[in-house]
């Protein structure tokens, strides 16, 4: 991994299988060099996956499988931007489907634990715009929604 900034995410054992995940699941992602273990460790045993190098939408992350001892949480996730509703059901699908759960206003988690937020660009440009009543109407409208429903959010912007 060439970059100077990696995101590093713990795993129980998975990160094999989720780094694949990714890598199947969102544009611009791949599995990279696996790195064994050479010897045993607390969690684990010679010859077991170590550690996963992938990238996630072009950010270089390292999965390691360190054991249960810490968990993920929603103070960390991945925003993903989308540009219509079939990439947005797409992914949302994706992650909830393949044993995930659902979150409020757009965020979801993976069966690992790990948060995303699948966010339309039209909910971004709506709320950091320039016109506040509209940003606000984005905003009340996404605040009932578990996914994003961008005819929802364009009805709200052109009320």
């Amino acid at each position: 991994m060439n970059s100077k900034n990696t995101i590093c995410l713990w795993y129980d054992g998975t990160a094999l299988d989720a780094a694949t995940f990714y890598a199947a699941t969102f544009p611009n992602s791949a599995v990279g060099p696996v790195m064994h273990a050479p010897g045993d460790y607390p969690s684990g045993q010679e010859g077991d996956v170590l550690t996963v190098e992938f990238t996630v939408a072009g950010i270089p992350c390292l999965g390691l499988n360190g054991g249960p001892a810490f968990k993920h949480s929603e103070a960390f996730s991945f925003q993903i931007a989308t540009n219509d509703q079939a990439e947005t059901d797409r992914l949302w699908n994706a992650i909830v489907d393949n044993g995930g759960e659902e979150s409020a206003c757009g965020w979801c988690k993976d069966k690992w634990g790990l948060s995303w937020q699948i966010t339309p660009r039209i909910l971004t440009a709506a709320m950091t715009g320039p016109d506040r009543a509209a940003a606000k109407r984005a905003f009340d409208a996404m605040m009932g929604m578990k996914k994003i429903d961008i005819a929802a959010i364009e009805a709200a912007l052109a009320s």
